[in-house]
């Protein structure tokens, strides 16, 4: 058992890296008020295509490790309990 906790914390280590380095990479995505008020459209060929750029990509996988990130935090709380 002993293995096993120690193999999760290096995975946990390796995700929490990933996800601070990805997080801090992204560029901030929100145009504030001044979209608000010259009234941006949001449906042109880029927004379609958003998930394919390298932003979305990078903005999937935050989610993706966030959720990994979620769930080893509940299985080394499982782990060490027991």
């Amino acid at each position: 058992m002993e293995i096993v906790k120690w193999i999760l914390v290096v995975i946990y280590f390796l995700v929490a890296l990933a996800l601070i380095i990805l997080t801090l990479i992204q560029t901030k995505e929100d145009a504030g008020l001044s979209a608000t008020i010259t009234g941006s459209s949001t449906n042109n060929f880029y927004e379609k295509n958003k998930s394919r750029t390298k932003e979305g990509k990078q903005k999937k996988w935050t989610v993706i490790l966030a959720i990994v990130f979620a769930i080893l935090t509940i299985a080394l709380g499982i782990v060490y309990m027991a």
